[in-house]
């Protein structure tokens, strides 16, 4: 069986039904698990306070509002070069859960930084980029609404997708492209030395694990959605052309 053939609607729409129950128990279990054990079960940080406890969400929503877009540039990709619909449909419905988690983590990223940095914004590298991928999210939503033909919408959104990236890249590579910027290093990072200390580790980990599962469990949700509207669309359109 080629992996193409899951892309088909109806094939898509059957085994993405059966999926979705399980991302949303595995969501609920790992978010509010990692939640209540970071918030409750770990000590304050010896310089951050109370504080740092803000990561459990921060950093998991960060990750996903960079990954997300990585998520919509390859499915945007595939449209372009496979004309498959249901990834044209899956970028599309990615996209609002992607502006919803830049935005959660502009605003936590600021209720962290007021404390720590005695302000909750600077026009540093990080934060700027983030702030422009925030507004490419919005922009790639707002150009899907604005143009009528769904494939055109498709084309011309694959190209804002892939411009996009750049600023994806420098969300996520920002600190180690410019030195100078209040935003502190990757929390988690390959070279151990540069992670968050482990009685912090886990559980953000764990909160990560959830917000991937609840992202999951949304963009099936959603994809399933834009299927049916285009079905409802195409079943209209067919009736007015009989009358």
């Amino acid at each position: 069986m080629s992996f193409w053939e899951f892309a088909n609607p109806r094939k898509f729409m059957g085994w993405s039904g059966k999926v979705m129950p399980v991302a949303w128990v595995i969501a609920a279990i790992a978010i509010v698990g990692g939640l209540v054990w970071g918030f409750f079960f770990t000590p304050d940080d010896y310089r951050q306070g109370s504080t740092v406890k803000i990561l459990y969400i921060h950093v998991p929503s960060a990750m996903m509002a960079i990954n997300i877009w990585v998520m919509m540039l390859v499915a945007s990709l595939i449209w372009v070069v496979r004309r498959h619909h249901v990834s044209a449909l899956a970028a599309k419905a990615a996209a609002p859960i992607g502006v919803t988690m830049t935005l959660i983590a502009l605003i936590t990223g600021a209720i962290w930084g007021q404390p720590m940095w005695g302000t909750a914004w600077a026009w540093e590298p990080r934060l700027t980029s983030f702030l422009i991928l925030f507004l490419f999210y919005v922009g790639y939503i707002s150009l899907w609404a604005a143009v009528d033909n769904p494939d055109t919408a498709a084309d011309l959104t694959a190209v804002l997708c892939l411009v996009g990236s750049v600023f994806a890249v420098l969300s996520r590579y920002a600190v180690n492209f410019w030195n100078q910027g209040l935003h502190q290093g990757a929390s988690l990072s390959l070279d151990k030395e540069e992670n968050v200390a482990d009685v912090f580790y886990f559980p953000v980990l764990l909160s990560i694990g959830g917000f991937i599962a609840l992202f999951v469990a949304l963009l099936l949700l959603r994809t399933r959605t834009e299927i049916r509207a285009r079905r409802l669309q195409a079943l209209e359109l067919r009736e007015r052309m009989s009358s």
